[in-house]
């Protein structure tokens, strides 16, 4: 195939199927050959981790890419989506909830619209069809002509009912002429990703191959690639040559197992360009810390794992041992949470690392969800005081009010969609920072240098920066 080509993926509402259209299109066309880059619409984590898997190539996972229009910027979402997608066939852009949704009910700011307009992409529109023959055609109809500069090349219906629904949806669809019907999906449950409380279960717990080539056997068998790919214009974006930076001498621990899996990849390219070396470690199953100058840990599902975690004695004693010396240590939600006393669950309480003086406690609703811009009251990890950084916040523990929670150090000024909030976030305990807040450094290019540069000053054996 000669050029680049490229979609989104985008549903009429959450639920409608999207991530199984759009995973079983990475695998198909994978399979088919193509070099396919995933990207996400959206602040969600454990969507990309299911496309790095399907998309693979030579049995390699390819890293999908969070491409968002509230945490980053208009030319940051551009620069980002060509870095990766220029040596690919076909870039595939999974949406975020329905096609017009995002940070406000008014206008397009955060939506997967606003990001397909962005990056001059058409939109294939999955359509949930359920008890609908000609009615579908109304709800077509209405998705395309809500924004005339969005370009819909073409729809496809889920959960079809049997071959005469799909001649009934195609006939309607007679209706809307300028819109083909690419496909139409029979309802499958041998497609369904599992989910839980955050959503999916993630690819790191239990890695299914033979779900993703369900999937793809489900796309390949009712939809017409050749037809989808030929609706598709040619992008001839400039190759990207940009220099790959020189190891990092600073090394970086990066927690990463089956609790702690909710990283940005830009985050991690980010801080490598800035000179971190990543070093990678289990807090589930390393019996000791490796040699670093600084940590990170995202976030994820401790939770689930909290009787392994607190079982770990030897390494939740090195990284309390460590944060105590002075050692910079930035964590995320989950993270956050296994730098505590305690996690309590319905199951029990489960000791931590200790670092922060309280304890997180599971509710059986969200505590917290939306987008959020922090800015820092004071010096931290992440720069000077009034640094301004962008991202999400969705978790449903909560710090247990106590006394030891009340005496936490914010430093987090916090706002969210309707404004400033009234919420204590950001925590400082010596040299770390703890916060429930997933920040995008995309949001912020000083922060992963500040956050190096703290590491590189915390070790003996690093020459301070010229």
């Amino acid at each position: 195939m000669s050029g680049r080509k490229g979609f989104v993926v985008a549903g009429t509402h959450s639920g409608c199927g999207k991530t199984s259209v759009a995973l079983g299109l990475m695998g198909a066309l994978a399979r088919n050959g193509l070099r396919v880059q995933p990207f996400k619409c959206g602040p969600d984590f454990i969507d990309p981790g299911h496309h790095a898997l399907a998309s693979a190539r030579s049995g390699e996972p390819v890293p999908s890419h969070n491409l968002d229009g509230w945490m980053l910027a208009p030319e940051t979402n551009r620069a980002l989506f060509i870095r990766h997608a220029s040596d690919a066939d076909v870039a595939v852009v999974e949406g975020v909830m329905g096609l017009f949704d995002g940070f406000s009910a008014t206008n397009e700011t955060g939506s997967t619209a606003q990001l397909a307009k962005m990056l001059d992409l058409p939109v294939i529109l999955v359509v949930d069809a359920r008890s609908m023959a000609r009615s579908a055609a109304a709800l077509v109809a209405g998705y395309a002509g809500f924004d005339r500069d969005l370009s819909i090349a073409g729809v496809i219906f889920n959960r079809v009912g049997s071959e005469n629904h799909a001649d009934l949806l195609r006939e309607a669809m007679t209706l809307m002429p300028g819109i083909p019907v690419l496909g139409c999906l029979p309802r499958d449950e041998s497609v369904t990703v599992p989910s839980r409380h955050l959503g999916l279960t993630t690819a790191e717990e239990e890695p299914d191959p033979a779900l993703y080539s369900r999937l793809a056997d489900w796309v390949a068998a009712n939809i017409n690639l050749d037809a989808l790919l030929a609706a598709l214009p040619v992008h001839e974006d400039e190759p990207n040559f940009e220099p790959v930076p020189p190891l990092g001498g600073v090394r970086i621990g990066l927690a990463r197992d089956e609790a702690f899996c909710f990283y940005y990849e830009e985050n991690l390219r980010l801080l490598r360009a800035a000179g971190a070396r990543l070093v990678e470690f289990s807090p589930i199953r390393d019996r000791s810390l490796p040699e670093v100058d600084g940590l990170y840990f995202g976030g994820g599902y401790p939770e689930l794992y909290a009787f392994e975690l607190g079982q770990n004695n030897r390494l939740r004693r090195d990284i309390k041992a460590f944060c105590e010396s002075g050692g910079p240590a930035y964590a995320e939600c989950g993270g956050f949470m296994y730098l505590m006393d305690d996690i309590i669950t319905n199951r029990g309480r489960y000791p931590m690392c200790g670092v922060f003086p309280c304890r997180a406690e599971m509710g059986d609703r969200f505590r917290a969800l939306g987008y959020r811009e922090i800015t820092t009251t004071r010096d931290s990890l992440l720069g000077p005081a009034g640094t301004v950084a962008r991202g999400h916040e969705f978790h449903y523990s909560t710090l247990r009010d106590n006394e030891q929670a009340r005496a936490l150090e914010p430093i987090y000024a916090m706002s969210g969609r309707k404004g400033p909030l009234d919420a204590a976030e950001g925590f400082l305990s010596g040299n770390v920072l703890g916060s429930y807040v997933h920040l995008h450094f995309g949001s912020c290019p000083n922060v992963p240098a500040a956050l190096v540069e703290a590491c590189r000053v915390h070790s003996p054996s690093q020459p301070p920066a010229a």
